[in-house]
């Protein structure tokens, strides 16, 4: 049924933006032509206020959706009536087309299709959370240019309605999984952040990871440690804070997933600040947990003056952003190939605690953001396939490690796999992921 309206949109929308050409052309009586011209008109005016039926989960979804349909069908109208603009000008200058007819022709071509352009780029720029800022612009500054502006609406195009189409599938599954609650795990989940980033209600560490958990029936707290200290220091900030969670809620104990460095803290407050008998599972993400061999190159080789004007800078800018100590340097060396070797003959695994690890990787330069896009290759040339600053073999820890391939050539940066950057990644589904990641803890007990 969506694809017969789709259809009959398409021939509707063309056929009025062509009106009057065709008209023209067909030698219709005024009469017949006040008919046409009032039916098209009705249908133009509904088409603009409502381009589909289809329902959605949301409202954003029901615009965005809706506003994709009015791109797609504006593509389609205006690649349809090529051939007859074309006509439209021949004829004018071989004299068969009156010129008045041929303004008449392009004033309704242009306001119509301008009108649904608007309407539906509007909708999209609105509503897209996946378009980014990248695409908007472009969007923008290529809109005036022949056929360049159509290959980017298409793209436009493509992006937002896949955006769509991955938003409602998700929230029909969490509909129809709404019941088992299949995050309710016995212990609540607490999210421990990785190193130069802080938890912040603004913006989230975990993207949209912590809402979807949530949804599906987790409780959630976070490490809430400071952006950057050693392992140790790191360590302490979050046992006070562990202890404080069990001793407010009376949870008994609680799940840990931690990404990057917020792995190695969670070992080291398990192994040797007593937390073992607060702590059911460890569930690390692209943790470090043998270093960095690249981290502990560019550490000899950066001159001095360099490396302490970086961390005065960190330092300070930190300091303002709520950090009581931050450490620059401490938390890098702590993420050495050296250091990281020493670190895991003195923190050994606490038996009792389940311990699982996660790795991914990207697939080359182009697969994340800056400054993933420039880490990669320089990480891949000391310690191999790498998520962009940590190396796959490297993630590998405790009874049960799962490395993440998604399908397609992109792979899975260090960002990706947190969400940081929000964005739908195809073959990869990071709130599923972690929904994932969830159950399989309730399943064993925790």
């Amino acid at each position: 049924m969506r694809f017969i309206i789709r259809f009959l949109n398409i021939c509707l929308v063309t056929l009025t933006v062509n009106s009057v050409l065709l008209f023209s052309l067909l030698g219709l009586d005024v009469f017949v032509q006040v008919i046409a011209y009032t039916v098209l008109g009705v249908h133009f005016l509904i088409f603009n206020i409502i381009p589909t039926l289809r329902s959605y989960p949301s409202l954003r979804l029901k615009v965005l959706g809706d506003g994709a349909e009015l791109l797609l069908i504006f593509l389609i109208s205006c690649c349809l009536s090529i051939p007859l603009a074309v006509y439209a000008i021949l004829s004018t200058i071989d004299g068969t087309l009156e010129i008045p007819v041929l303004v008449a022709y392009c004033i309704i071509f242009v306001l119509s299709e301008g009108l649904i352009f608007c309407n539906g780029i509007i909708r999209v720029y609105c509503t897209s959370i996946q378009l980014g800022i990248r695409h908007r612009v472009l969007g923008l500054a290529l809109g005036l240019v022949p056929v360049a502006n159509l290959v980017m609406l298409l793209i436009i195009y493509v992006k937002v309605s896949r955006e769509c189409r991955t938003e409602t599938a998700l929230a029909k599954l969490d509909k129809e999984r709404e019941q088992l609650q299949i995050c309710r795990t016995k212990y609540p989940i607490l999210l421990v952040h990785g190193v130069f980033f802080r938890d912040s209600k603004l913006l989230n560490y975990w993207g949209r990871v912590p809402a979807e958990l949530v949804k599906n029936g987790a409780v959630i707290y976070y490490g809430e440690q400071q952006s950057a200290a050693s392992v140790e220091n790191s360590a302490k900030e979050l046992a006070v804070r562990i202890e404080k969670i069990v001793n407010e809620t009376g949870c008994e104990k609680v799940n840990i997933i931690a990404h990057s460095k917020g792995g190695l803290d969670s070992r080291y407050a398990i192994s040797k600040l007593g937390c073992d008998r607060y702590v059911a599972s460890l569930t690390t993400i692209n943790t470090p947990h043998r270093g960095c061999i690249f981290a502990e190159h560019l550490l000899g080789k950066a001159p001095d003056k360099l490396a302490v004007t970086i961390e005065s800078t960190y330092n300070a800018a930190f300091k303002k952003l709520g950090d009581t100590n931050p450490d620059f340097m401490a938390a890098v060396n702590d993420l050495t190939y050296s250091r990281c070797a020493e670190f895991n003959e003195n923190v050994p695994d606490i038996p009792g605690v389940f311990y699982q690890s996660f790795g991914s990787k990207a697939t080359r330069t182009r697969s994340g953001r800056f400054p993933i896009n420039v880490s990669y290759p320089i990480v891949k040339k000391y310690d191999g396939d790498n998520d962009g600053l940590v190396a796959l073999t490297s993630a590998q820890w405790g009874e049960k490690f799962t490395p993440v391939y998604p399908k397609g050539r992109r792979g899975i940066t260090h960002a990706d796999v947190i969400d940081l950057n929000r964005e739908d990644i195809k073959g990869f589904d990071v709130r599923e992921f972690y929904v994932q990641i969830v159950s399989e803890l309730r399943e064993r007990g925790f």
